[in-house]
């Protein structure tokens, strides 16, 4: 296939992944991500008030809604969806916020898979 039979889908894609590989980052193939928890055991198994507990999953980043510093992405592993929280200073704890700013807002797409550790904590209702 040549360039000119890409679809601008495909181009935009193909950018994102000479840019993530100009950054150091090498997307394919994907390491192996060490899951210790599945969405539904998560939302089964939290209780509020708890001692804070640290989890590593992984899925398909199936929505993300970035507000500056931080941003809320809804995952897909094989046993559902589950919402997590990022924040800017907590993937990026010194001053290079590129791991932020340029690979989760600009480069990651919308059926990426990602891997994410951190506690579990539930938003409130309204």
């Amino acid at each position: 296939m040549n360039i000119l039979e890409l679809s601008e889908q495909e181009i935009c894609r193909r950018n994102s992944l000479e840019e993530l590989r100009r950054m150091g980052i090498e997307p394919y193939p994907a390491a192996e991500y060490p899951v210790d928890a599945y969405s539904a055991e998560i939302r089964d198994n939290f209780k509020e008030g708890e001692a804070p507990r640290e989890v590593c999953i992984a899925g398909r980043m199936m929505s993300r809604r970035v507000m500056g510093k931080a941003s809320f992405a809804e995952l897909l592993d094989s046993k559902g969806r589950i919402q997590v929280y990022i924040t800017r200073d907590d993937i990026c704890p010194g001053d290079n916020k590129d791991l932020y700013n340029a690979v989760f807002k600009k480069l990651l797409d919308l059926g990426d898979f990602i891997g994410v550790k951190g506690f579990v904590f539930r938003t409130l209702d309204r």
